[in-house]
């Protein structure tokens, strides 16, 4: 199933032999089980580190804004789980900071045209099964958490062009203090942009992964149609070259 994964790399030919190396290493780790976890930063490559440092920066700057936090884009959920890991260390009596992730789990539904041609139905999919074993690990950390009896994350399946308003409908009461992007494309990205803009206040912060990335076109044209980039300061960090976000 792993074989027929489809997703794209700019690494290099020695790059990407480096890094098979490095799973290697840690799929066959010599390190006891009870070590593995604390040691993880072995097996950590910079750009890795660089993209959880500039995550912590960005979750630090919504501390004071009351809401949750939706994903849009899961796949693998490590958004997620990081989520999960710093709410428990910013704020971790926070129940109300709900983890809220929609993904198809099962790669792109449809692409259109604005999204380039590269792009093809069914890409970035996971393997069978996959949302229950995210839904299991989730629920680890959870265990782990102050107040683990209130359920704080949801994992909603389906094309989020029809999950996130049905969600909305079922959750009135919603207030959405950050949205992450990681569609990568044009029509979910639309969709829900206009779906939680009416529930995010000021101080809320927008979040996209591939904005100016000319693999994906189609997440800058959606967002430019329904916020205009002139009409708000599009951020970024020295940490990471893709993800830029918007302070609302």
């Amino acid at each position: 199933m792993a074989d027929s994964i489809r997703t794209f790399s700019n690494a290099a030919a020695p790059q990407q032999d480096r890094l098979q190396q490095l799973t290697g290493h840690l799929r066959h780790s010599p390190l006891p089980d009870a070590e593995l976890l604390h040691n993880l930063g072995l097996y950590l490559t910079r750009q890795t580190l660089s993209r959880l440092l500039f995550l912590d920066e960005l979750y630090r700057q919504i501390v004071p804004v009351h809401g949750v936090i939706m994903e849009f884009g899961v796949r693998w959920g490590q958004n997620m789980a990081l989520f999960h890991a710093l709410r428990g260390i910013y704020e971790p009596y926070n129940y109300n900071r709900r983890l809220i992730g929609f993904d198809t789990f099962e790669g792109f539904p449809h692409v259109a045209e604005q999204d380039g041609g590269r792009a093809q139905v069914g890409d970035y999919n996971v393997t069978e099964g996959y949302q229950q074993q995210l839904e299991q690990l989730l629920a680890l950390h959870e265990a782990e958490s102050p107040i683990a009896h209130k359920r704080k994350f949801e994992l909603v399946k389906g094309d989020a062009t029809v999950t996130v308003k049905e969600y909305l409908a079922q959750h009135p009461e919603t207030v959405v203090a950050f949205a992450y992007f990681d569609f990568d494309l044009y029509a979910p990205t639309k969709a829900c942009l206009e779906a939680i803009l009416p529930r995010m206040p000021k101080g809320a912060i927008l979040a996209f992964d591939e904005v100016n990335c000319p693999e994906f076109p189609g997440e800058t044209q959606a967002l430019d149609e329904v916020l205009g980039l002139r009409n708000h300061a599009l951020r970024r960090s020295p940490l990471n070259p893709l993800i830029s976000y918007i302070v609302l």
